[in-house]
C-alpha cells in the first residue's frame, strides 16, 4: 500500500494584520483534521501555522490530487474563514481566490504539495513552510542540497547518489496550462543554473532521484497574482522533501538555509529581503514579514506520523536569524528604489503601474535641433 503526504496550506484570515492566525481558528482546524482521521479519510493529520497561514500536512492513501482530499482541506478553510470572519480578523478567506470549487485546490489559491511512494523501513521527512515569500524561494536550497557537493557530501560519499537526480522544473508565469520541463544533472547542470537563476519565473516543482526513479521532494507551484489576475498577497508555499538513504541527509537539506539568501516577498510582496530560518508556529512582524521558513523532521510509518522535531529551533539557527536580520535592514534601508523593491515584471498587478499610466500622459517629447 502506497502513503501519499499532502501539504496544503493558506492564509484564512490574521490577527493584528499580517501576523498569525487566531487559536478559535486553528482550534477549528485541528478539531477538523481530528475528525477526518477518525472518519478514515486520513490515517493522520497535523495542523500547524507559519506566519499567517495554517498548513494541513495529510497522510491517506488515496493518492495524489484526490477530490476527497482536497475537499476537505477547502471546506475547512472555508471554516476557518468564518471564524475569522466572526472574528472581525484581517485578511478573511484571503487565500481562496475562486467561489466554485473543482475538486482540487490547486490554482484556487492555497499551496498543495504532494507525493505518493511506498514506506522505506525507515521514512524521515521534512516539511518546509514559507511565508511573505513566492515557491521560487525553494530554487536556491533544492539546487544546492540536490546538486552541489558544497552542501550534500552525499554526492561524492554515497554511491547511491552519483547518478544524480532529475528536476522538474514549472515555468509559473504560463498560465494557460502547466508548462513544464525535466532537467537531468548533472549532465544539464548548467541549464538547471540559468533556469533557477530566476525564482519569480522558473520553480522547481519535484526532484527525482535518477538511480531508482524515486520522488524525493515536492513543492507547491502557485503565484496568487496569476490566479486572481491582481495583487492579493504573496504565495507562501509549502515543499515536502524525503530525507537520507539515496537522498540528502536531513541537514544536507538544511545547510543552504544557513546563506539567509535573498528572495521577493515581505511588505505587500514586493521587496526583497533575506529568508529568516525560524522555529515552529512563528509569526510575521517586521514590514509584515521578513519573508521567514519553518522546517519540521517527521518519520512516516504505515501512514502514522511521529511527533516533530523543530529543526530551526537550535542555537546554530540564532546566529542564522541575526545573519538574516542584518541582511534585511541592510537591503531594506534602500527602501523603494531598485533592487531593494521588486522589479516591474514583479509589479505589473499592482498600484504602480496605474501611477505610471497616470505619469504617462504627463509627459512631453522634446525635439532635437
Amino acid at each position: 500500500m502506497k502513503t501519499t503526504l499532502s501539504a496544503i496550506k493558506a492564509d484564512t484570515g490574521s490577527v493584528g494584520g499580517h501576523n498569525r492566525p487566531s487559536n478559535a481558528m486553528l482550534a477549528k482546524a485541528t478539531e477538523l483534521a481530528d475528525a477526518a482521521v477518525k472518519k478514515g479519510l486520513l490515517s493522520d493529520c497535523k495542523v500547524t501555522f507559519t506566519g499567517d497561514d495554517i498548513c494541513f500536512l495529510m497522510a491517506h492513501t488515496r493518492g495524489m490530487d484526490n477530490p476527497d482530499i482536497h475537499t476537505f482541506a477547502w471546506e475547512s478553510f472555508k471554516e476557518t474563514t468564518a471564524i475569522a470572519k466572526s472574528q472581525g480578523l484581517y485578511g478573511a478567506g484571503q487565500d481562496l481566490l475562486k467561489d466554485a470549487f473543482s475538486g482540487n485546490v490547486r490554482g484556487m489559491g492555497p499551496g498543495s504539495a504532494e507525493m505518493e511512494f511506498e514506506e522505506r523501513q525507515a521514512e524521515p521527512f521534512v516539511l518546509f513552510a514559507a511565508d511573505k515569500c513566492g515557491p521560487g524561494v525553494f530554487n536556491y536550497p533544492l539546487l544546492s542540497c540536490y546538486a552541489d557537493p558544497y552542501h550534500n557530501a552525499g554526492l561524492l560519499l554515497a554511491p547511491d547518489m552519483h547518478a544524480g537526480f532529475t528536476y522538474t522544473v514549472m515555468d509559473v508565469n504560463y498560465t494557460e496550462a502547466d508548462k513544464v520541463i525535466k532537467v537531468k544533472v548533472p549532465e544539464e547542470y548548467y541549464d538547471l543554473c540559468t533556469l533557477l537563476r530566476d525564482p519569480n519565473h522558473y520553480v522547481v516543482e519535484s526532484v527525482t532521484h535518477n538511480a531508482s526513479g524515486l520522488q524525493g521532494c515536492a513543492v507547491s507551484t502557485s503565484r496568487l497574482h496569476n490566479i486572481a489576475g491582481k495583487y492579493v498577497g504573496k504565495d507562501d508555499p509549502v515543499a515536502i522533501v524525503r530525507t537520507q538513504k539515496q537522498f540528502p541527509s536531513t541537514g544536507e537539506y538544511l545547510s543552504p538555509w544557513a546563506l539567509a539568501h535573498f528572495t521577493l516577498g515581505d511588505n505587500r510582496g514586493s521587496h526583497h529581503v533575506a529568508v529568516m530560518p525560524v522555529k515552529q508556529n512563528s509569526i510575521i512582524s517586521y514590514f509584515d514579514g521578513p519573508t521567514i521558513v519553518s522546517a519540521a523532521g517527521y518519520c512516516v510509518h504505515e501512514g502514522k506520523f511521529t511527533e516533530a522535531v523543530d529543526l530551526f529551533d537550535q542555537p546554530f539557527w540564532d546566529l542564522i536569524r541575526t545573519k538574516a536580520s542584518e541582511k534585511t535592514l541592510s537591503i531594506r534601508a534602500q527602501g523603494f528604489f531598485n533592487p531593494a523593491m521588486a522589479g516591474m515584471d514583479e509589479l505589473e498587478y499592482t498600484g504602480v503601474m496605474e501611477n505610471l499610466k497616470r505619469i504617462e500622459t504627463k509627459f512631453e517629447v522634446r525635439s532635437v535641433k
